[in-house]
């Protein structure tokens, strides 16, 4: 079914993503008219550990790219933006941060840094070291002179206001939690009834400060997501106006109940399992995703031995393969929005039950305004971008809550994504699923008519990951290690490269701070015809590291970008921890950038130029 989305007086698109019967009240509504929505989000590409870093290459061993000679060592163009002090600072934090004892001991050493010194002091120090070399300000006013100065420089911005948020002293994790923990330890066939994977548990430290790490939002109530949406809209406003096109940074967990989420992405893996388990009884199970095709004929007499009732060719009526007798998963995937009207049909034994189950649960009436409530938000931070010439980009999160994080985020390419894609989805490389994620979409994409979007990067979740698939007692979700993940980026990256060659129908952000991904991506580029100027290859690193990289790929015209965080000193505090715990192999093998600094500091104190102020 069509549902038209009003984007505006007199003007509407027509979307093909279903959104279920309850929400049909979606065509009448103009969204984003009167909610407001939240977002936030980060990300980082997994740097290359020290024992891998990129090989050096001499000073006149260009990266060739689209008939543009790129040479990442020289050092008094990468850093012409930088005055000495900045180059001093950056020196010292990356030294500081080789140590591991600074590193693991972050927090106590913040702490006793403010009782020892005091707030205003240890603030000022912040400023001057850490707080000054990975965040722009404390506001959108205090930022706007560094954007100014990058952009001069050929680098825009991804704004991410980055002030994190844990459950205050008064709240019980487990209240917040308990309609969706699952204590279960492991996952069975694609046909169980819930995934253990897919329900939160509070042995895992899914909270800021214990063993998992990387943090999640936790929902207040729909006043505080509503209140959320003011700050990115800020962001938006703050992203917008430049030279270069701007991004603002959302995390779907800002914009939605986390149980909610657990509860789609159960849904959705559960059903797309079974989807696999049919093409494994049909003979396809060791076939890539897109290539296993369900023999329509086969699948009704294998359901109804299952005890489904109902006649399984009039649920792919619509579908372009059906009328040869196949589906695909991305037929398969259309009976979940119709889950109302088939979810009764759709039933399976439930040996530990005793009875029938169905494989499609119907959602509850307050779930399905859970997604409406999601996709309002999302439609007002999408039409505000789309204002100010600013693009959205969707952060990964945790693989229990990813399935629903695409889910809707795909949903909001197709409205606002026809030739150009204002919204970005990410992929993380270092899951062993993050091919076939990425060429179902595109393939989805490709179906549908619209423009996929993507970040690419290697992830940033990799020990709470595995601590949690150990705990849950399901399979490692991760690779096994950095060499694989690079192979499964430079994979990914190909694919991404290729369809852009050959129908200029897609985008994406090269995510690294790996200069061996950087020239391949240089490299491809040039093999493939694809110049800096179209814009359909873009590339991002971190604020404060990498501008070896960063200001040559700028200043040869190339798209690229920093992700800028920015918010009060003391409450980005918990964001620079944790960024210093998921980016520790890359600074302790910092040592070429730091060899770089050194190098430009030498050769300004030997050319007169240590007062250097940047022009611009």
């Amino acid at each position: 079914m069509w549902y038209v989305v009003k984007t505006g007086p007199g003007l509407t698109r027509r979307t093909g993503f279903n959104l279920g019967p309850n929400l049909k009240r979606l065509n009448a509504i103009r969204l984003g008219s009167s909610v407001a929505a939240t977002g936030a989000v980060r990300d980082t590409a997994r740097p290359k550990p020290p024992w891998e870093r990129p090989s050096r290459r001499g000073r006149g061993d260009a990266c060739p790219a689209a008939g543009v000679s790129l040479d990442f060592e020289h050092t008094r163009e990468a850093y012409k933006s930088k005055d000495s002090l900045e180059l001093l600072r950056s020196l010292v934090v990356f030294k500081l941060c080789s140590y591991d004892i600074l590193v693991d001991k972050n927090k106590e050493i913040m702490d006793l840094g403010k009782k020892v010194m005091g707030q205003r002091a240890f603030e000022q120090l912040m400023k001057m070291t850490f707080y000054g070399q990975f965040v722009a300000g404390e506001d959108h006013r205090a930022i706007r002179p560094l954007l100014q100065k990058n952009q001069a420089f050929g680098v825009g911005s991804v704004l991410d206001y980055s002030v994190e948020e844990d459950l205050s002293p008064g709240e019980d994790q487990e209240d917040v939690l308990r309609p969706y923990v699952s204590t279960e330890g492991k996952t069975n066939t694609g046909a169980d009834h819930r995934q253990g994977k897919h329900g939160m548990n509070t042995q895992c430290g899914e909270r800021r400060g214990e063993s998992c790490g990387a943090p999640t939002y936790f929902y207040a109530d729909e006043a505080k997501c509503d209140r959320n949406v003011e700050t990115f809209l800020e962001c938006i406003r703050a992203s917008g106006g430049g030279a270069l096109e701007g991004f603002s940074a959302i995390k779907m967990t800002a914009l939605a109940r986390p149980q909610f989420l657990l509860r789609l992405s159960e849904v959705l893996v559960k059903w797309r399992r079974f989807f696999s388990f049919l093409a494994a009884q049909q003979g396809y199970g060791n076939r890539e995703a897109l290539e296993q095709n369900l023999e329509l004929k086969q699948l009704q007499e294998f359901l109804s031995r299952l005890g489904a009732e109902g006649d399984v060719h009039s649920w792919f009526t619509d579908t372009m393969q059906s009328s040869s007798g196949t589906i695909d998963r991305l037929d398969w995937d259309i009976l979940i929005d119709s889950r109302a009207d088939t979810s009764h049909l759709l039933v399976v034994p439930d040996v530990g039950k005793g009875e029938l189950v169905p494989l499609l649960d119907r959602f509850t009436a307050e779930e399905e305004r859970q997604m409406k409530r999601i996709l309002q938000r999302m439609d007002v931070l999408a039409k505000h971008a789309e204002e100010n010439g600013v693009r959205l980009m969707v952060d990964a999160e945790q693989t229990y809550l990813q399935p629903a994080i695409s889910y809707l985020t795909l949903a909001m390419q197709r409205v606002y994504s026809g030739q150009k894609p204002l919204i970005l989805n990410t992929y993380q490389c270092y899951l062993k699923e993050a091919f076939t994620s990425l060429s179902v979409d595109l393939e989805r994409s490709r179906r549908q008519g619209w423009c996929l979007g993507a970040k690419v990067v290697r992830g940033a979740y990799m020990h709470q990951e595995r601590e949690r698939a150990a705990l849950l007692g399901y399979e490692d979700p991760v690779h096994p290690d950095y060499q694989a993940t690079n192979l499964m980026y430079h994979r990914c990256l190909d694919l991404l490269l290729e369809e852009i060659s050959l129908s200029r129908k897609a985008n994406v952000m090269v995510a690294s701070h790996n200069e061996d991904t950087v020239r391949h991506t240089l490299r491809r580029m040039n093999e493939l015809g694809l110049a800096p100027a179209e814009g359909k290859v873009s590339f991002g690193q971190l604020l404060g590291m990498c501008d070896q990289i960063s200001f040559p790929l700028g200043q040869a015209g190339f798209p690229v970008y920093k992700y800028v965080p920015y918010g009060p000193v003391n409450e980005v505090m918990p964001y620079l921890s944790r960024r210093a715990q998921e980016n520790r192999g890359f600074m302790k093998g910092a040592e070429w950038e730091r060899e770089l600094l050194l190098k430009e500091l030498k050769r300004r104190l030997g050319s007169g130029e240590i007062f250097h102020r940047p022009v611009f």
